[in-house]
Protein backbone atom coordinates (compact mmCIF):
# COMPACT_ATOMS: atom_id res chain seq x y z
CA UNK A 1 0.00 0.00 0.00
CA UNK A 2 0.84 3.63 -0.71
CA UNK A 3 2.29 5.09 2.86
CA UNK A 4 4.86 2.18 3.00
CA UNK A 5 8.19 2.37 4.56
CA UNK A 6 8.68 4.70 7.41
CA UNK A 7 10.44 4.94 10.96
CA UNK A 8 8.69 3.08 13.18
CA UNK A 9 9.59 3.80 17.23
CA UNK A 10 12.40 1.30 18.16
CA UNK A 11 12.35 -0.10 22.19
CA UNK A 12 8.87 -1.02 24.29
CA UNK A 13 6.35 0.80 25.44
CA UNK A 14 2.84 0.36 27.27
CA UNK A 15 0.08 1.86 28.36
CA UNK A 16 -1.62 0.54 31.47
CA UNK A 17 -4.76 1.29 33.56
CA UNK A 18 -6.52 2.66 30.25
CA UNK A 19 -9.86 1.92 29.06
CA UNK A 20 -9.43 0.25 25.29
CA UNK A 21 -11.61 0.46 22.99
CA UNK A 22 -11.24 -1.65 19.71
CA UNK A 23 -14.22 -1.51 17.75
CA UNK A 24 -12.87 -3.71 15.59
CA UNK A 25 -13.01 -6.45 17.97
CA UNK A 26 -15.94 -5.20 20.45
CA UNK A 27 -13.38 -4.82 23.17
CA UNK A 28 -14.14 -1.97 25.97
CA UNK A 29 -12.56 -3.33 29.05
CA UNK A 30 -9.20 -1.70 31.31
CA UNK A 31 -6.28 -2.90 30.79
CA UNK A 32 -3.05 -2.39 28.99
CA UNK A 33 -1.31 -2.37 25.51
CA UNK A 34 2.42 -2.98 25.01
CA UNK A 35 4.13 -1.52 21.96
CA UNK A 36 7.23 -3.02 20.09
CA UNK A 37 9.36 -1.72 16.90
CA UNK A 38 6.16 0.29 16.16
CA UNK A 39 3.80 -2.43 16.58
CA UNK A 40 0.88 -3.58 19.23
CA UNK A 41 2.53 -6.86 20.79
CA UNK A 42 0.15 -7.50 23.05
CA UNK A 43 -3.27 -5.88 24.09
CA UNK A 44 -5.76 -6.51 27.00
CA UNK A 45 -6.84 -6.77 30.65
CA UNK A 46 -4.03 -8.76 31.79
CA UNK A 47 -0.77 -6.17 30.53
CA UNK A 48 -0.53 -4.70 33.86
CA UNK A 49 2.49 -2.43 35.87
CA UNK A 50 4.18 -5.42 37.43
CA UNK A 51 4.28 -7.73 34.09
CA UNK A 52 6.03 -5.60 32.05
CA UNK A 53 9.30 -6.48 31.16
CA UNK A 54 12.28 -3.84 32.92
CA UNK A 55 13.84 -2.18 29.58
CA UNK A 56 9.61 -0.70 28.90
CA UNK A 57 8.57 2.92 29.07
CA UNK A 58 5.44 2.34 31.22
CA UNK A 59 2.56 5.20 30.44
CA UNK A 60 -0.13 5.52 32.99
CA UNK A 61 -3.23 6.29 31.57
CA UNK A 62 -5.26 6.91 34.57
CA UNK A 63 -8.34 5.55 33.40
CA UNK A 64 -8.10 7.09 30.14
CA UNK A 65 -9.62 5.63 26.85
CA UNK A 66 -6.92 4.19 24.70
CA UNK A 67 -8.43 3.72 20.77
CA UNK A 68 -7.14 2.90 17.28
CA UNK A 69 -5.75 6.30 15.54
CA UNK A 70 -8.47 7.75 13.66
CA UNK A 71 -8.87 7.09 10.34
CA UNK A 72 -10.20 10.15 8.30
CA UNK A 73 -11.58 9.02 4.81
CA UNK A 74 -12.25 12.48 3.33
CA UNK A 75 -9.75 15.25 3.48
CA UNK A 76 -8.50 17.38 1.64
CA UNK A 77 -4.56 18.30 1.71
CA UNK A 78 -4.39 20.62 -1.18
CA UNK A 79 -0.86 19.81 -2.06
CA UNK A 80 0.14 19.95 -5.08
CA UNK A 81 -1.34 22.86 -6.23
CA UNK A 82 -3.36 25.04 -3.45
CA UNK A 83 -0.34 24.95 -0.88
CA UNK A 84 -1.27 28.72 0.41
CA UNK A 85 -5.02 26.57 1.72
CA UNK A 86 -3.04 23.88 3.36
CA UNK A 87 -0.11 21.37 3.07
CA UNK A 88 1.03 17.74 3.58
CA UNK A 89 2.64 18.92 6.29
CA UNK A 90 -0.05 21.20 7.88
CA UNK A 91 -3.13 18.56 7.31
CA UNK A 92 -0.58 16.03 9.17
CA UNK A 93 0.10 18.27 12.23
CA UNK A 94 -3.84 19.10 12.37
CA UNK A 95 -4.47 15.67 12.22
CA UNK A 96 -1.98 14.87 14.77
CA UNK A 97 -3.50 17.08 17.34
CA UNK A 98 -7.33 15.99 15.92
CA UNK A 99 -6.10 12.11 17.11
CA UNK A 100 -6.29 11.17 13.06
CA UNK A 101 -3.82 8.56 12.15
CA UNK A 102 -4.45 7.80 8.41
CA UNK A 103 -6.13 10.42 6.19
CA UNK A 104 -7.73 9.62 2.49
CA UNK A 105 -6.62 12.30 0.28
CA UNK A 106 -9.02 13.30 -2.28
CA UNK A 107 -7.78 14.00 -6.18
CA UNK A 108 -8.76 17.89 -6.82
CA UNK A 109 -5.24 18.80 -6.81
CA UNK A 110 -3.63 20.85 -9.40
CA UNK A 111 -2.43 18.72 -10.75
CA UNK A 112 -5.19 16.57 -10.36
CA UNK A 113 -4.38 13.04 -9.00
CA UNK A 114 -5.73 11.21 -12.33
CA UNK A 115 -2.06 9.57 -13.48
CA UNK A 116 0.37 7.18 -10.91
CA UNK A 117 3.07 10.30 -10.88
CA UNK A 118 0.22 12.09 -8.91
CA UNK A 119 -0.20 9.12 -6.32
CA UNK A 120 3.57 8.29 -6.15
CA UNK A 121 4.00 12.34 -5.13
CA UNK A 122 1.21 12.48 -2.01
CA UNK A 123 3.12 8.93 -0.89
CA UNK A 124 7.17 10.41 -1.38
CA UNK A 125 5.51 14.06 0.46
CA UNK A 126 3.64 11.80 3.44
CA UNK A 127 6.80 9.66 3.91
CA UNK A 128 8.94 12.51 4.01
CA UNK A 129 6.80 14.37 6.58
CA UNK A 130 6.58 11.80 8.54
CA UNK A 131 2.67 12.42 10.55
CA UNK A 132 -0.22 10.80 9.50
CA UNK A 133 -0.51 8.48 6.98
CA UNK A 134 -2.14 9.41 3.68
CA UNK A 135 -3.63 7.35 1.36
CA UNK A 136 -5.10 8.93 -1.98
CA UNK A 137 -8.24 8.57 -3.94
CA UNK A 138 -7.76 8.52 -7.66
CA UNK A 139 -9.87 10.39 -9.88
CA UNK A 140 -12.26 8.72 -12.24
CA UNK A 141 -12.29 11.18 -14.91
CA UNK A 142 -9.21 12.70 -16.33
CA UNK A 143 -8.74 16.36 -15.20
CA UNK A 144 -12.11 15.45 -12.72
CA UNK A 145 -13.88 17.17 -15.94
CA UNK A 146 -16.11 14.23 -16.12
CA UNK A 147 -15.95 13.27 -19.48
CA UNK A 148 -13.10 10.72 -20.17
CA UNK A 149 -12.32 8.05 -17.68
CA UNK A 150 -9.10 7.27 -15.78
CA UNK A 151 -6.46 4.13 -16.25
CA UNK A 152 -8.10 3.32 -13.33
CA UNK A 153 -6.62 -0.08 -12.76
CA UNK A 154 -3.17 1.46 -13.01
CA UNK A 155 -4.11 4.09 -10.21
CA UNK A 156 -5.25 1.53 -8.06
CA UNK A 157 -2.15 -0.99 -8.78
CA UNK A 158 0.01 2.47 -7.70
CA UNK A 159 -1.89 2.70 -4.41
CA UNK A 160 -5.04 4.33 -4.66
CA UNK A 161 -7.70 3.04 -2.60
CA UNK A 162 -11.05 3.80 -4.47
CA UNK A 163 -12.02 6.46 -6.91
CA UNK A 164 -13.62 9.84 -6.69
CA UNK A 165 -14.17 12.94 -8.47
CA UNK A 166 -13.62 15.05 -5.47
CA UNK A 167 -15.40 17.75 -4.64
CA UNK A 168 -16.93 17.41 -8.30
CA UNK A 169 -20.07 15.36 -9.00
CA UNK A 170 -20.22 12.46 -11.17
CA UNK A 171 -23.10 13.77 -13.30
CA UNK A 172 -22.79 11.27 -16.30
CA UNK A 173 -24.90 8.36 -16.02
CA UNK A 174 -22.07 6.94 -19.26
CA UNK A 175 -19.21 7.80 -17.30
CA UNK A 176 -20.23 6.50 -13.94
CA UNK A 177 -21.75 3.26 -15.10
CA UNK A 178 -18.69 2.84 -16.95
CA UNK A 179 -16.23 3.36 -14.00
CA UNK A 180 -18.21 1.00 -11.56
CA UNK A 181 -18.60 -1.66 -14.49
CA UNK A 182 -14.69 -1.46 -14.79
CA UNK A 183 -14.10 -1.58 -10.97
CA UNK A 184 -15.50 -4.59 -10.34
CA UNK A 185 -12.78 -6.59 -11.85
CA UNK A 186 -10.48 -5.28 -8.55
CA UNK A 187 -13.43 -4.86 -6.26
CA UNK A 188 -12.95 -1.01 -6.46
CA UNK A 189 -15.02 1.73 -4.63
CA UNK A 190 -16.30 5.11 -6.42
CA UNK A 191 -17.22 7.78 -3.92
CA UNK A 192 -19.73 9.68 -5.41
CA UNK A 193 -20.51 13.33 -4.33
CA UNK A 194 -24.29 13.04 -4.42
CA UNK A 195 -25.43 16.39 -5.64
CA UNK A 196 -27.56 16.80 -9.38
CA UNK A 197 -25.66 19.81 -11.04
CA UNK A 198 -28.77 21.11 -12.79
CA UNK A 199 -31.00 21.40 -9.61
CA UNK A 200 -27.96 22.56 -7.36
CA UNK A 201 -26.27 25.26 -9.74
CA UNK A 202 -26.27 28.63 -8.20
CA UNK A 203 -27.92 27.32 -4.60
CA UNK A 204 -26.05 29.05 -1.58
CA UNK A 205 -27.73 27.31 1.29
CA UNK A 206 -30.71 24.74 1.93
CA UNK A 207 -33.98 26.45 0.53
CA UNK A 208 -37.14 26.93 2.42
CA UNK A 209 -38.22 29.93 4.70
CA UNK A 210 -34.78 30.45 6.35
CA UNK A 211 -33.36 30.76 2.85
CA UNK A 212 -36.21 33.23 1.87
CA UNK A 213 -35.73 35.34 4.71
CA UNK A 214 -31.82 36.34 4.28
CA UNK A 215 -31.89 36.60 0.39
CA UNK A 216 -30.28 33.92 -0.78
CA UNK A 217 -30.96 30.94 -3.48
CA UNK A 218 -31.01 27.44 -2.20
CA UNK A 219 -30.10 24.12 -2.81
CA UNK A 220 -33.27 21.69 -2.76
CA UNK A 221 -32.58 18.58 -0.14
CA UNK A 222 -34.20 16.96 -3.79
CA UNK A 223 -30.67 17.36 -5.58
CA UNK A 224 -29.30 14.92 -2.89
CA UNK A 225 -32.19 12.55 -3.00
CA UNK A 226 -32.34 12.07 -7.37
CA UNK A 227 -28.44 11.87 -7.25
CA UNK A 228 -28.68 9.22 -5.02
CA UNK A 229 -31.70 7.49 -6.24
CA UNK A 230 -30.40 7.57 -9.99
CA UNK A 231 -26.98 6.51 -8.91
CA UNK A 232 -28.32 2.93 -7.07
CA UNK A 233 -29.92 2.39 -10.34
CA UNK A 234 -26.26 1.79 -11.90
CA UNK A 235 -24.79 0.25 -8.88
CA UNK A 236 -27.42 -2.50 -9.47
CA UNK A 237 -26.82 -2.39 -13.36
CA UNK A 238 -23.24 -3.59 -12.76
CA UNK A 239 -22.58 -5.01 -9.30
CA UNK A 240 -20.43 -1.73 -8.56
CA UNK A 241 -19.48 -1.02 -5.25
CA UNK A 242 -20.64 2.97 -4.65
CA UNK A 243 -20.42 4.98 -1.70
CA UNK A 244 -22.00 8.20 -1.17
CA UNK A 245 -20.26 11.01 0.34
CA UNK A 246 -21.71 13.50 3.24
CA UNK A 247 -24.94 12.70 2.72
CA UNK A 248 -26.71 15.16 4.73
CA UNK A 249 -31.01 14.60 4.13
CA UNK A 250 -33.19 12.26 6.13
CA UNK A 251 -34.85 11.08 2.74
CA UNK A 252 -30.92 10.58 1.76
CA UNK A 253 -30.76 7.67 4.40
CA UNK A 254 -34.33 6.80 3.63
CA UNK A 255 -33.17 5.62 0.35
CA UNK A 256 -30.29 4.52 1.02
CA UNK A 257 -31.78 2.12 3.64
CA UNK A 258 -33.86 0.49 1.07
CA UNK A 259 -31.06 0.00 -1.01
CA UNK A 260 -29.14 -1.76 1.66
CA UNK A 261 -32.00 -3.75 1.96
CA UNK A 262 -32.16 -5.18 -1.53
CA UNK A 263 -28.53 -6.68 -0.54
CA UNK A 264 -26.91 -3.52 -3.19
CA UNK A 265 -23.26 -3.13 -2.49
CA UNK A 266 -24.25 0.96 -1.32
CA UNK A 267 -22.03 2.68 1.72
CA UNK A 268 -22.34 5.80 2.96
CA UNK A 269 -21.03 8.34 5.40
CA UNK A 270 -22.17 11.84 7.13
CA UNK A 271 -19.43 15.09 8.29
CA UNK A 272 -19.90 15.94 12.09
CA UNK A 273 -21.37 19.27 10.39
CA UNK A 274 -24.32 17.14 9.35
CA UNK A 275 -25.11 15.78 12.86
CA UNK A 276 -24.01 18.36 14.76
CA UNK A 277 -25.52 21.75 13.15
CA UNK A 278 -28.30 22.78 11.15
CA UNK A 279 -28.98 25.61 8.90
CA UNK A 280 -29.46 28.07 11.60
CA UNK A 281 -25.78 28.12 11.49
CA UNK A 282 -25.74 30.27 8.63
CA UNK A 283 -27.62 32.82 10.21
CA UNK A 284 -26.02 36.57 10.03
CA UNK A 285 -24.47 35.11 6.78
CA UNK A 286 -22.06 33.35 8.52
CA UNK A 287 -19.80 32.30 6.12
CA UNK A 288 -17.51 29.76 7.67
CA UNK A 289 -21.02 27.74 7.83
CA UNK A 290 -21.36 27.93 4.05
CA UNK A 291 -20.60 24.40 3.31
CA UNK A 292 -21.26 21.84 0.14
CA UNK A 293 -23.81 19.88 0.81
CA UNK A 294 -25.80 22.97 2.89
CA UNK A 295 -26.53 22.71 6.35
CA UNK A 296 -29.82 21.28 6.21
CA UNK A 297 -33.07 21.26 8.44
CA UNK A 298 -33.61 20.46 12.22
CA UNK A 299 -35.62 17.54 11.04
CA UNK A 300 -32.56 16.29 8.73
CA UNK A 301 -30.05 16.42 11.36
CA UNK A 302 -32.02 14.38 13.63
CA UNK A 303 -32.49 11.75 10.95
CA UNK A 304 -28.52 11.70 9.98
CA UNK A 305 -28.56 11.64 13.80
CA UNK A 306 -31.18 8.40 13.84
CA UNK A 307 -28.98 6.78 10.25
CA UNK A 308 -25.90 6.45 12.23
CA UNK A 309 -27.61 5.29 15.26
CA UNK A 310 -28.90 2.28 13.44
CA UNK A 311 -26.13 1.53 11.18
CA UNK A 312 -27.42 3.18 7.84
CA UNK A 313 -24.74 5.61 7.62
CA UNK A 314 -21.50 3.35 7.82
CA UNK A 315 -19.11 5.88 8.31
CA UNK A 316 -18.42 9.64 9.37
CA UNK A 317 -15.78 11.73 7.98
CA UNK A 318 -14.23 15.51 8.71
CA UNK A 319 -14.89 16.27 5.15
CA UNK A 320 -11.93 18.78 5.78
CA UNK A 321 -12.21 21.50 3.11
CA UNK A 322 -9.77 24.00 4.35
CA UNK A 323 -10.13 27.41 3.14
CA UNK A 324 -8.13 30.85 2.91
CA UNK A 325 -9.76 33.60 4.50
CA UNK A 326 -9.66 35.40 1.24
CA UNK A 327 -12.47 32.56 0.29
CA UNK A 328 -14.10 33.24 3.36
CA UNK A 329 -14.17 36.71 4.07
CA UNK A 330 -17.02 37.44 1.28
CA UNK A 331 -20.33 37.91 0.98
CA UNK A 332 -22.59 35.05 0.98
CA UNK A 333 -22.94 34.39 -2.20
CA UNK A 334 -19.58 35.10 -3.49
CA UNK A 335 -17.36 32.80 -0.70
CA UNK A 336 -16.04 29.25 -0.80
CA UNK A 337 -18.30 26.65 0.53
CA UNK A 338 -16.51 24.00 3.59
CA UNK A 339 -15.21 23.91 6.49
CA UNK A 340 -12.06 22.51 8.15
CA UNK A 341 -12.93 19.31 10.25
CA UNK A 342 -9.14 17.22 11.47
CA UNK A 343 -9.04 18.74 15.07
CA UNK A 344 -12.57 18.35 15.45
CA UNK A 345 -14.06 15.48 14.64
CA UNK A 346 -12.91 13.23 17.65
CA UNK A 347 -14.87 16.31 20.42
CA UNK A 348 -17.71 16.36 17.68
CA UNK A 349 -18.43 12.67 17.15
CA UNK A 350 -18.40 12.12 21.01
CA UNK A 351 -21.61 14.24 21.20
CA UNK A 352 -22.68 10.96 19.63
CA UNK A 353 -22.38 9.21 22.48
CA UNK A 354 -22.32 12.39 24.89
CA UNK A 355 -26.09 12.95 24.12
CA UNK A 356 -27.29 9.50 24.36
CA UNK A 357 -27.65 8.09 20.70
CA UNK A 358 -25.03 5.50 20.63
CA UNK A 359 -22.28 4.00 22.41
CA UNK A 360 -18.81 5.10 22.87
CA UNK A 361 -17.62 1.88 21.36
CA UNK A 362 -19.99 2.00 18.49
CA UNK A 363 -19.05 6.01 18.03
CA UNK A 364 -15.66 5.52 18.30
CA UNK A 365 -16.22 2.53 15.41
CA UNK A 366 -17.29 5.07 12.64
CA UNK A 367 -14.60 7.13 12.75
CA UNK A 368 -11.50 3.64 13.00
CA UNK A 369 -12.86 0.51 12.04
CA UNK A 370 -15.65 1.50 9.60
CA UNK A 371 -13.68 3.71 7.28
CA UNK A 372 -10.56 1.20 7.23
CA UNK A 373 -12.71 -1.07 6.29
CA UNK A 374 -14.87 0.29 3.38
CA UNK A 375 -11.25 1.41 2.27
CA UNK A 376 -9.59 -1.83 2.62
CA UNK A 377 -7.19 -1.12 5.11
CA UNK A 378 -5.56 -4.18 6.67
CA UNK A 379 -3.85 -3.17 10.23
CA UNK A 380 -5.36 0.24 10.57
CA UNK A 381 -8.45 1.35 12.72
CA UNK A 382 -7.85 -1.87 15.18
CA UNK A 383 -5.91 -2.27 18.15
CA UNK A 384 -5.41 -6.10 17.11
CA UNK A 385 -1.97 -7.86 17.99
CA UNK A 386 0.53 -7.49 14.88
CA UNK A 387 -1.37 -4.14 13.88
CA UNK A 388 0.98 -1.01 13.43
CA UNK A 389 1.00 1.05 16.97
CA UNK A 390 -0.91 3.87 15.63
CA UNK A 391 -3.12 5.15 19.02
CA UNK A 392 -5.05 7.71 20.15
CA UNK A 393 -5.47 8.36 24.01
CA UNK A 394 -8.53 10.89 25.01
CA UNK A 395 -10.51 11.93 28.00
CA UNK A 396 -14.29 12.31 26.58
CA UNK A 397 -14.99 13.93 29.66
CA UNK A 398 -12.96 16.58 29.53
CA UNK A 399 -14.65 20.19 28.91
CA UNK A 400 -13.20 22.95 25.93
CA UNK A 401 -13.85 25.54 23.74
CA UNK A 402 -13.57 25.38 19.81
CA UNK A 403 -10.63 27.91 18.93
CA UNK A 404 -9.97 27.64 15.30
CA UNK A 405 -7.37 30.35 15.78
CA UNK A 406 -5.24 27.44 17.80
CA UNK A 407 -5.44 24.61 14.86
CA UNK A 408 -2.36 23.58 13.26
CA UNK A 409 -4.09 24.10 9.86
CA UNK A 410 -3.22 26.30 7.82
CA UNK A 411 -6.27 27.36 7.11
CA UNK A 412 -9.01 28.46 10.37
CA UNK A 413 -12.82 28.00 8.33
CA UNK A 414 -14.48 25.89 11.19
CA UNK A 415 -18.30 26.09 11.75
CA UNK A 416 -17.62 25.07 15.27
CA UNK A 417 -16.00 27.99 16.21
CA UNK A 418 -16.51 28.56 20.22
CA UNK A 419 -18.71 25.42 20.17
CA UNK A 420 -18.23 24.13 23.68
CA UNK A 421 -17.23 20.77 23.46
CA UNK A 422 -16.38 17.13 26.25
CA UNK A 423 -13.54 15.18 24.58
CA UNK A 424 -9.96 16.12 23.67
CA UNK A 425 -7.17 14.48 22.33
CA UNK A 426 -4.06 13.67 24.91
CA UNK A 427 -1.58 11.74 22.93
CA UNK A 428 -1.30 10.37 19.00
CA UNK A 429 1.18 7.42 18.49
CA UNK A 430 1.85 6.54 15.02
CA UNK A 431 3.68 3.15 14.44
CA UNK A 432 4.77 3.60 18.26
CA UNK A 433 5.93 7.21 17.86
CA UNK A 434 4.25 9.99 19.27
CA UNK A 435 3.39 12.64 17.24
CA UNK A 436 1.50 14.84 19.55
CA UNK A 437 1.29 15.11 23.19
CA UNK A 438 -1.21 17.85 25.32
CA UNK A 439 0.51 20.08 27.38
CA UNK A 440 -1.70 18.79 30.27
CA UNK A 441 -0.22 15.06 30.28
CA UNK A 442 1.29 13.97 32.81
CA UNK A 443 3.46 11.11 32.60
CA UNK A 444 3.74 8.17 34.65
CA UNK A 445 7.01 6.18 35.71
Amino acid sequence: MMPAIRAKASGKTAFVNVRLLDPATGLDQTGGLLIQDGVIAEVGPSITRDKLPSDCRVIDGQGLCLAPGLVDMRVQVREPGFEHQETIETAGKSASVGGVTTMIALPNTDPVIDDVAGVEFVARRARKVGLAKVFVYGAVSKGIEGHEITEMGLLHQAGAVAFCDGVQTIASARLLRQALSYTTFFDGMIVQHPEEPELSRGGHMNSGELATRLGLSGVSPLAEVIQIERDIRLAEMTGGRLHFAHISTGESVEVIRRAKKRGLKITCDTAPFYFALNENAVSDYRTFAKLSPPLRAEDDRQAIVMGLADGTIDAIASDHNPQDQDSKRLPFAQAAAGGVGLETLLPITLELYHNGHMSLLDAIGKITHAPAKLMKLENHGTLAAGSAADIVVFDPGRPAKIDPYKFQSKSKNSPFDGRLIQGIVLRTLIDGREVFTHPSCIEGS
